[in-house]
């Protein structure tokens, strides 16, 4: 991911010199198992412990270039780091890797990384869910107006409407912790997985000091269908990413105009129009869901690998985990900040909710027809009628309130007196329950 859209915490994990600590502990801890078993001299082990710690705390850009050297004769980049720890760790090195196979590190190694990412994007989810709660609560009963196909609807909150999107992170967030642990497997156990010339103790010990669970069957790899389901709910989140972006780019069109990006001190929203203040954080937000996405279908595909296993997979994976997880720390950091300092304008969804004269309580007018003894259809007829003929005057002079022509119509006062037409015209009945339904998503 490119260094626009990253964040230092989450792109160290993805660093080589990580990756090849990480790979030096699996190897370590390995060693250590096996001197414990007897397998090897227990001196070897003390070395390879000493000697690798103290190479891989110094790596730097030479230890990696010496490395990349290693590797562009063997090609192979576990054996080319196994080639550069031997130089250093000297005799002891002829008991590294012993009845190991690459994926055993490669595997464990990405698991490590992957888990590292969760805790990361864990943490994430938590911010954006408390800049939510925080404007639920500041807006659980400012009045707006629900949408529907992108044409008003019925009355709603504010604090309601976010209450949507609060419970939809929180089930992101449940979803991300199981496949986290699902992720959180290692595997060292040979060629094909037999565990030939490994005693499965080893890898017990590998994982448990790595805070992993051993793959009950690796075949030489750990299976895919865990990386895709990670993924899978990596684009998930995404999702929940954009559709919350999408509702803060429509609610700053210019049409509507009740809530808007925070404008910066100094800030420039166009290079031609010095009016101008873009929703561009949001929109960012959007591009940055879609690089997430884009790694589902490569993780679902990479579950079908021939026979025991092939490595059609890991060029993809080095492309997509390292990206998918940048950008998706990035853009839940980014939405964290947006919905904390979002501006929001009350006073002009106030104005929107009553800008079609009323029309958006006919669902409570219909009802109230319906329990006067109308049925149904008559009711609708009549509801419908005054809305439609409402809508066509809002723009003419003369044009009268949905209220007016209500009173105006005699079919319609002959089942309900004004006092019960001002009843069902009242908008705070469509929101009578909305405290229930924001205690329901929170304390979810």
């Amino acid at each position: 991911m490119i260094p626009r859209y990253s964040r230092p915490e989450m792109v160290a994990i993805w660093s080589e010199a990580n990756r090849f600590r990480i790979w030096f502990e699996i190897e370590a801890l390995a060693a250590e198992a096996m001197a414990g078993l007897g397998t090897i001299p227990g001196e070897a082990a003390a070395t390879i412990r000493e000697r690798g710690d103290r190479m891989l705390a110094a790596i730097g850009d030479s230890d990696i270039a010496r490395i990349a050297a290693i590797e562009r004769e063997t090609r192979h980049d576990v054996i080319a780091f196994l080639t550069w720890l031997a130089e250093g760790v000297g005799e002891a090195s002829r008991f590294v890797h012993l009845g190991m196979t690459s994926s055993d590190v490669l595997d464990t190694c990405l698991a490590v990384q992957l888990k590292a990412a969760s805790d990361l994007l864990l943490a994430d989810l938590d911010a954006v869910l408390a800049s939510l709660r925080a404007r639920i609560e500041e807006h659980r009963h400012t009045p707006t107006i629900g949408r529907s196909h992108g044409i008003h609807a019925e009355p709603t909150t504010f604090g309601l409407k976010l209450a949507g999107h609060y419970a939809e992170f929180a089930r992101g967030r449940r979803r991300l912790a199981a496949a986290r642990d699902e992720i959180a497997t290692c595997a060292i156990s040979g060629a094909v997985g037999t565990f030939a010339h490994l005693d499965p103790a080893i890898e017990a010990h590998v994982a448990r000091e790595l805070g992993l669970t051993p793959e009950p069957v690796s075949t030489q790899v750990i299976p895919r269908d865990r990386h895709a389901m990670f993924f899978c709910v990596l684009g998930v989140v995404a999702s929940a990413i954009e559709r919350l972006a999408i509702e803060v780019r429509h609610l700053q069109r210019s049409e509507v105009r009740e809530a808007e990006e925070y404008f910066h001190p100094g800030q420039k929203g166009s290079s031609a129009m010095p009016h101008k203040r873009n929703p561009v954080l949001s929109e960012n937000l959007t591009g940055l869901a879609r690089v997430v996405r884009a790694a589902v279908v490569p993780a679902l595909e990479n579950v079908a690998l021939w026979h025991e296993r092939d490595i059609s997979h890991s060029s993809v994976e080095r492309v997509f985990a390292p990206d998918a997880t940048i950008a998706l720390d990035f853009a839940l950091a980014r939405l964290a900040g947006l919905v904390a300092n979002w501006t929001i304008h009350p006073a002009r969804m106030a104005a929107n909710l009553g800008s079609l004269g009323g029309v958006v309580q006919s669902g409570e007018v219909l009802l109230a027809l319906a329990a006067s003894g109308l049925s149904r259809e008559d009711a609708y007829r009549l509801v419908q009628k005054n809305a439609m003929a409402t809508w066509q005057g809002l723009d003419k002079p003369g044009g009268r309130s949905f209220r007016d022509n209500l009173l105006a119509d005699a079919e319609v006062t002959a089942r309900l007196d004004r006092a019960a037409i001002e009843r069902a015209l009242d908008p705070a009945l469509q929101v009578a329950r909305v405290d229930a339904i924001i205690d329901r998503a929170l304390a979810a």
